[in-house]
Formats: C-alpha cells, sequence, structure tokens
C-alpha cells in the first residue's frame, strides 16, 4: 500500500491543469506537456467547447472549464500553468497562487516590477512554487554555453555582445510593448548567464511600432556587454546570435542551432608556429522523425516545462523563479527608462 500511494503520489505531481488554448498555448506549451509526459487534467478557456477541442487534440481525457476560477478550484489539480493574455496573467496567476496551487506562468509575469514582487510574496506566503516561462533558459544550446562559462572553459568571462530581431509591429505598439513581450526572454537570458546588472545605457533610434535599442550593460561580476534589439519588419525571420568571449576563447550561438566555442592554449609563442588554436561546432542532427518536437526541444519549451515539474516534485526554487523575475522586471524597466530619456545617459 505505501509503495502505490507513493507512486500516485508522484504521478499526480506530474500532472497540470492549463489556463489558456490560444496560438501560443496550443502551438508550444500544451505540446511541451506532452512531450515532457506530463498529464493535461484539464483546460480552462472562456468557451468549454473550445476547452474540450484542445483536450481532445492533445490526447487527453480531462475536464473541460469554461473560466479559469473553476479549473484553480478544483481540489484534483496542484499545479496550473498560466498561458493568458498579458493583461490578465498576474490576476489570474495571483488566484492560483492564493488558492494554494503551484503556478507556473507565461511572461510577462507582472507587467510592472511592482507587480512582479506582489506575486513572488504571495508565492512565498502561501508556499508554493511560482516559474516563469523564460524558455530560452532551458534551451539546449544555452544551456550548455551556461556550462562552458561556469566551467571556465572560455577563461574568464570579459564581454559578450547580443543581437536579437523580430517583426513585432504586429503585436507590440511602443517600446515598452516590445521589450516587455519580446525582448524581455533575452534581457533575462544575459542575466542567467552573466549575473546582476550595474548600470545601463541606452540609445534609441526607435518610431512608433518600428522599434531599434543599443543597449550597453556592465554586470557585477565585471562582465560588459551589448545587446542590439530590433523589432522590426525586416526581422520577418527572427534572428539571434551571441558572442561570449573570454580570456582563452569565445563562443558563438546562432539561432539556437548552432554553437561554435574556439578556444586557444595561453602562452604559447609564437601562436603561428603550433597547433595552439582549437575550434569546435555543436549542431542537433537533422531528421524526418523529429516532426515538430525539434523546435520545442530547441526552443527549450520542453526544457522548461520539465525544469517546473521537477521543482515541484523535488520542492526545489526553479532557476526562473517569480523571485527571480523580479530582478529581470528591474533592470527592463531600467532599460525602459533609458530609452526613453532619450538616449544614451
Amino acid at each position: 500500500m505505501p509503495l502505490e500511494s507513493t507512486t500516485d503520489a508522484a504521478s499526480h505531481r506530474r500532472a497540470v491543469g492549463v489556463i489558456g488554448a490560444g496560438f501560443h498555448a496550443t502551438t508550444n506549451i500544451l505540446p511541451a506537456c506532452v512531450r515532457a509526459d506530463v498529464q493535461i487534467q484539464g483546460i480552462a478557456t472562456r468557451d468549454i467547447a473550445r476547452s474540450a477541442a484542445a483536450l481532445l487534440q492533445f490526447g487527453s481525457t480531462g475536464t473541460p472549464f469554461d473560466n479559469a476560477s473553476a479549473l484553480i478550484a478544483d481540489p484534483a489539480i496542484e499545479s496550473v500553468i498560466v498561458v493568458a493574455q498579458p493583461a490578465d496573467q498576474a490576476r489570474i496567476s495571483l488566484e492560483a497562487i492564493q488558492a494554494g496551487r503551484n503556478v507556473f506562468a507565461d511572461k510577462p509575469l507582472g507587467w510592472t516590477a511592482a507587480e512582479a514582487t506582489e506575486l513572488a510574496d504571495a508565492a512565498d506566503a502561501a508556499g508554493v512554487t511560482l516559474m516563469v516561462g523564460f524558455m530560452k533558459r532551458y534551451a539546449p544550446v544555452y544551456e550548455q554555453l551556461a556550462g562552458l562559462i561556469a566551467d571556465g572553459e572560455l577563461g574568464d568571462i570579459r564581454s559578450f555582445h547580443l543581437g536579437f530581431g523580430c517583426d513585432s509591429t504586429a503585436f507590440c505598439a511602443n517600446e515598452e510593448e516590445f521589450l516587455k513581450l519580446a525582448a524581455i526572454h533575452v534581457i533575462d537570458l544575459v542575466r542567467a548567464l552573466f549575473g546582476e546588472v550595474t548600470d545601463v545605457a541606452v540609445s534609441s533610434s526607435s518610431v512608433g511600432r518600428a522599434v531599434s535599442l543599443a543597449v550597453l550593460l556592465e554586470f557585477e561580476s565585471g562582465v560588459v556587454g551589448t545587446l542590439d534589439l530590433s523589432g522590426l519588419p525586416s526581422y520577418s525571420s527572427e534572428s539571434e546570435r551571441v558572442r561570449v568571449t573570454g580570456e582563452h576563447g569565445f563562443a558563438v550561438v546562432e539561432d539556437l542551432v548552432r554553437l561554435t566555442v574556439h578556444t586557444s592554449r595561453p602562452h604559447v609563442e609564437p601562436t603561428w608556429a603550433s597547433l595552439s588554436e582549437h575550434r569546435t561546432v555543436f549542431t542537433p542532427a537533422e531528421s524526418a522523425m523529429s516532426g515538430g518536437g525539434r523546435d520545442l526541444q530547441l526552443r527549450g519549451f520542453v526544457g522548461e516545462i520539465e525544469h517546473f515539474i521537477d521543482a515541484v516534485q523535488g520542492g526545489t526554487t526553479p532557476r526562473s523563479s517569480g523571485r527571480d523575475n523580479v530582478l529581470t522586471m528591474h533592470l527592463l524597466e531600467l532599460i525602459l527608462a533609458k530609452a526613453q530619456a532619450g538616449g544614451i545617459t
């Protein structure tokens, strides 16, 4: 009997209720749940027929709900994934937290740092897991890059450059929306890779929906870096490139599918007289068998769901916790303030 009870409890902790069945939920989050072998206990939308259709689409025999509150109130559901509209994310997440549910919320969790702090405080008070969906942290290429940095393979890190571009003009009306709905992912990523920021300078050439920002960051660790952030129609194909430079090597990430690591042996003179340099390129395999799973894995959607479940099961703090999200929101607001101030300060 104890063995069965333990097994049942573990299985229950690998189950979630999902609030939202829009484009992002059905394209990324729900398929990632299936690939992560997470049971979908229920789905809530404003239309119970739509909720039922989404359950059927993803092979679940769970319960359809016609509103978020009904799903949150179901005592069988201990963990909730919130993929609502940005204006509703904080309110629904707070309701779930106050009901004692573990919460995985898509970004932005709190439109402001103050809202993010309220949610983190509520999760601490309720003793529940609160995680924010910053999937880039869980993308294999960035996890491997983080390992290289931590292991010292590149030597002491000195600088980085990150270029990110997407066509955000259809869903972002200004710099604030671009930063909070699109660029927030890479802003969070550089915090995860390099630590906390001590100083920020920004230059902007944005005009309305056409956003272009150059950001200079200085970190407590001594690292300096630049962000080239663009929300322009020219990036109809999303572009992302990161170069990290250390004393003994550098690494380049290209569009989440290619990691090039260049290292050299220090103190070899003259360097041209020996085979002192080494370059390794890492890429995923290409296969017709991967289907849509390849993209879900490489972009980090499967990894973030797995990490949430592991945190709930193990009682550990997620890497992209609600409390950590507060620091990302503070940095984002600082960048926005400098941009709106009219240039480098």
